[in-house]
């Protein structure tokens, strides 16, 4: 970035700077964006105000405009690297101040499925956010899924699969749950090419997601959802 860009992002005050946010990670914009948190962070704006306002703000308009069809993968996946660009700076402070987070995820594609672009971008969207996400990556047999859970303890565990052939290994996974008493203490959020809304709810996942930006809205409600339980019970 050119001292003279430097200039103009620190000249804006503080409204026109997060607009600008969210038109630079739209754009994929990711040296600006960092440029931008340590101008936020340098007016005392605390980190999580800047990850909601200005960063899952900018990400919101992005996940729209991808569930609409206006961007596509690649662009989102620009997006969501500025994004993390973002988050790498402000993540140390989140958790300095014990800031409130939207949820956790543990994601991964099953047993037997080496895809993983779908995944990623899932996991990129859940973080862009506001949700910790640990990905565990490909080729999960049911073991990895259980450790991650152990581990992480989050609200989300969601599985992808991209072969019809690996697809019935999902059920194997919630079955294993159901058997250990723990399928209820998580929501489970289901993706992939092959898959549709009657399969999610055949093998007794929560939900079908058929793209990112459906999924980071299927999370939020669920997450809510399960919120509001608690706090009634």
């Amino acid at each position: 970035m050119s001292d003279e860009e430097d200039i103009i992002l620190a000249d804006l005050d503080d409204d026109e700077l997060v607009q600008q946010m969210f038109d630079d990670l739209y754009d994929g914009l990711k040296e600006e964006i960092e440029e931008s948190v340590n101008i936020l962070l340098s007016r005392d704006w605390p980190p999580y105000r800047i990850l909601t306002e200005a960063l899952v703000g900018g990400m919101t308009i992005v996940g729209q405009d991808f569930r609409d069809g206006i961007l596509f993968v690649p662009e989102v996946l620009l997006a969501a690297n500025a994004m993390k660009g973002g988050m790498a700076i402000l993540k140390p402070l989140l958790a300095e101040t014990g800031a409130p987070r939207v949820g956790g995820m543990v994601i991964g594609t099953v047993k037997g499925d080496i895809h993983d672009i779908g995944k990623n971008l899932v996991a990129m969207m859940m973080e862009g956010a506001g949700f910790e996400v640990e990905d565990i990556g490909i080729n999960n047999p049911v073991e990895n899924y259980l450790a991650a859970l152990e581990e992480h303890k989050p609200e989300i565990l969601g599985m992808s699969a991209l072969l019809t052939t690996t697809m019935p290994y999902m059920k194997v996974v919630i079955d294993t749950m159901v058997e250990q008493g723990i399928r209820d203490d998580y929501i489970v959020l289901v993706g992939g090419a092959p898959l549709n809304e009657e399969f999610g709810k055949a093998i007794g996942a929560d939900a079908y997601c058929r793209d990112a930006a459906v999924a980071v809205e299927t999370a939020k409600e669920w997450v809510l959802r399960k919120h509001n339980k608690a706090s009634a019970g």
